[in-house]
This record gives structure tokens, C-alpha cells and sequence, in this order.
């Protein structure tokens, strides 16, 4: 009874003293960590299974097969403390994706508090739609990342051995799969401007030209490959998801504008009044005022008393 009692009722809106957010942040942050030791742990027991699953995409060399030219390579660790070091970065970085569950939420609950109630249903949608396209950019990054291989191992001379150390291809792997996999979130981040007003569909569609150019341009520029098929596996699919977002865009303005034909208009911009007693509520007209007993007389003598009119 007496903890209870001293137990103080949360705020509906979520304020607290400084001291109090910076407390619950130390605890958020103590249980994000906590699972990404605890599954960085149990990951290390599977390193070895795990370093194979990431060197996949490498064309090996077999026994027997000419080592020579772009055609495979060996996969090697160049130093002593490189199958550890590689080990334990193969550890951290499953143990923060498969704990993101777990300290996403802890961010989450961290936030979420301090959020209006439409604020937390646009952040639901933008995390239910942003969890499947950073996974398809994944995916789609490991798919081509054999073909993208085969491409720069081809450019080696013959006579030159390739000898790919194993913590530089995952390096490789990680960046290739981080680049596809953000740069899907860009058409998301388009429609989350449009939802909140900054930007038109139909502006965002003036833009397709300078888009198009400019993320075939990105694509060139940010995949490690600098081959052809990793800059058109890139820019292709994102070309489709930005007019995926024009379209989305464009409903979402009918929807606004049907909702409140006035929503698009510039601060400086009037919008149409009609003073019809129908449009303004049906109010009746206003009849015109009769006139006194006293002042219903024609002439102006019979308002005037000694020369003044009868007012004053």
C-alpha cells in the first residue's frame, strides 16, 4: 500500500522531469544492448556458417581449376587476428539485425509518449512500409552481387591471381546490402512529405526528368561495383517506386482536396467566398426596419422641433 501510494500517476501526455527522461533513457538503452550482446553471443557460435553465407556470392576456385585470370577467386585471411576480427563483425552485425525488434521498440516506447495521435498512426504506416522495401533492397543486393562480382573479377589480367581477404568481401557485402537497401526508403520519404504538406504529387511529377537522371547518377556513384549491372539493378527499381510515389501522392491530394478544397492554397493566395444565405448556413435576409409612429410622415418639418430634428 505505501509503495503504491507512492507510486506518482504518469502524466496522460507524457512530460517528466529531466531526470526522469534522462532515467528511462538509460534503461531503454541498457535493454537495446542487452539484446544485442546476448544474440551477438549466440551468433559467434554460428560465425563460421554465417562467413560462408556472406562469401557465397565469390566464385570460388576448385581443385584443379586454372586460378588465373578473372574466372574465380580464393577467398584468405591476410593476418593472424583476421579470422578473429572478421568473426566478430560477422557477430555484431547479425546481432543488430536480429535484435532491431528489440531496440526499435525500446526507441519506440522511448518517443512515443511526446507524439501526437496522428503523429503515431503516420509513424506506424512509415514503419510498416519501410521494414519490407529495406529487406527487398537487401535481397535484390544479394541477388546481384555474384553477377556484380563476376564482372570485376573479369577485368583481371591473366596471369594475376585473386585473392580476396575475407574481411574485405564482407565489407563489400554489408555496404552493397545497406546502400540498396536505404536507398528504397527515398520514394517513402517522398510520399511522408507529401502526407504532411511540403510537397505536391503534381509538382513531384514536374520533377521526373531531373529524378531520373539524377538516380541513375547515385547509382553510379554509390554502389562499391562501379559496374553497369549494380547501377542499373540500383536506379531501375527506384525509378519505379519514385512514380509509384507520384501516384500515391496524387490520390492523397484528391483525397485532400475533397476533404478541404482549400488545402492547396498559397498563404498569399484568397480563396473563393460565396455570401449566398444558402452557402453562409441559410440564414434568412434581414427586413428592412419599420419605421416609427412618429416618423411616418412624408415631410422632414414633421421630424424637426424648433428647428432641430426630434432626435436630438
Amino acid at each position: 500500500m505505501l509503495k503504491s501510494a507512492r507510486k506518482k500517476e504518469k502524466d496522460p501526455e507524457g512530460r517528466m522531469p529531466l531526470a526522469e527522461h534522462l532515467r528511462e533513457l538509460r534503461n531503454r538503452l541498457a535493454k537495446g544492448l542487452l539484446a544485442i550482446t546476448v544474440v551477438s553471443i549466440v551468433a559467434a557460435f554460428y560465425s563460421q556458417d554465417l562467413m560462408e553465407f556472406l562469401a557465397d556470392p565469390v566464385p570460388r576456385c576448385e581443385p584443379g581449376m586454372k586460378v588465373t585470370g578473372g574466372h574465380c577467386a580464393k577467398v584468405t585471411f591476410n593476418d593472424l587476428l583476421s579470422p578473429f576480427t572478421t568473426t566478430v563483425k560477422v557477430s555484431l552485425m547479425v546481432g543488430i539485425i536480429v535484435s532491431s525488434p528489440v531496440w526499435l521498440y525500446q526507441l519506440w516506447a522511448f518517443v512515443a509518449p511526446g507524439l501526437h495521435k496522428h503523429e503515431r498512426k503516420y509513424t506506424y504506416w512509415f514503419v510498416a512500409a519501410a521494414v519490407p522495401l529495406f529487406f527487398g533492397g537487401a535481397w535484390l543486393a544479394y541477388t546481384i552481387l555474384p553477377v556484380s562480382m563476376r564482372v570485376l573479377l573479369g577485368i583481371t589480367p591473366d596471369g594475376a591471381e585473386n585473392l580476396l581477404p575475407m574481411d574485405t568481401i564482407l565489407d563489400f557485402t554489408v555496404r552493397m546490402v545497406l546502400i540498396f537497401g536505404i536507398s528504397f526508403e527515398l520514394p517513402l520519404l517522398l510520399v511522408m512529405l507529401n502526407m504532411t504538406g511540403m510537397v505536391t504529387g503534381r509538382r513531384m511529377a514536374t520533377w521526373w526528368r531531373g529524378v531520373v537522371m539524377g538516380v541513375f547518377i547515385f547509382g553510379a556513384v554509390a554502389t562499391p561495383t562501379t559496374d553497369p549491372v549494380g547501377m542499373i539493378a540500383l536506379a531501375g527499381p527506384i525509378v519505379v517506386l519514385y512514380f509509384m510515389a507520384v501516384g500515391i501522392s496524387l490520390l492523397n491530394d484528391r483525397r485532400r482536396r475533397r476533404n478541404d478544397p482549400d488545402a492547396e492554397l498559397d498563404d498569399d493566395e484568397a480563396s473563393a467566398i460565396d455570401l449566398t444565405p444558402e452557402a453562409i448556413g441559410g440564414i434568412e435576409p434581414v427586413a428592412s426596419a419599420k419605421a416609427l409612429p412618429e416618423q411616418a410622415g412624408t415631410g422632414r418639418a414633421d421630424h424637426r422641433v424648433n428647428g432641430f430634428d426630434d432626435v436630438t
